[in-house]
């Protein structure tokens, strides 16, 4: 989690280049994720991390946040419902976690440890999510 050392940088910093300033008739989405990328990692909260994650912005940076938060609370609601954040995260590609394996294998450890009744309860095919994260495939 080496990369949790630079919580006061920023991801237009650790991950170049700058991105410019959005074009004018932007969508709200692209106006955040630009945003986003200008607050120093420690700002950053479950909402943000969810919405970077899902973007696919500078994984490497935002995807040792994510987890730390989710190896407390797995089932962390970042936004929309229960779980939200873990199924961002265990939905991104499998070249991302590539970079990342001692993350994945404590993420896949935590999410082995989630009652069956709790996993019932997420969303329809997050079950499957979570089993091919798991799995590694």
């Amino acid at each position: 989690m080496d990369r949790l050392l630079h919580l006061d940088r920023t991801l237009d910093e650790l991950d170049p280049p700058r991105w410019a300033a959005p074009p004018a008739d932007a969508t709200h989405l692209v106006r955040k994720v630009h945003g986003l990328r200008r607050v120093p990692l420690g700002q950053l909260g479950p909402a943000d991390l969810r919405t970077l994650i899902t973007q696919q912005v500078a994984l490497p940076y935002v995807l040792p946040l994510a987890v730390r938060l989710l190896l407390e609370e797995p089932l962390l609601d970042a936004c929309f419902y229960e779980g939200d954040l873990l199924l961002a995260a265990v939905g991104t590609p499998a070249p991302a976690w590539d970079l990342l394996p001692d993350l994945a294998a404590r993420l896949r450890v935590s999410i082995t440890s989630l009652p069956e009744a709790a996993v019932a309860e997420l969303p329809g095919g997050a079950a499957e999510a979570l089993s091919r994260f798991v799995a590694g495939a």
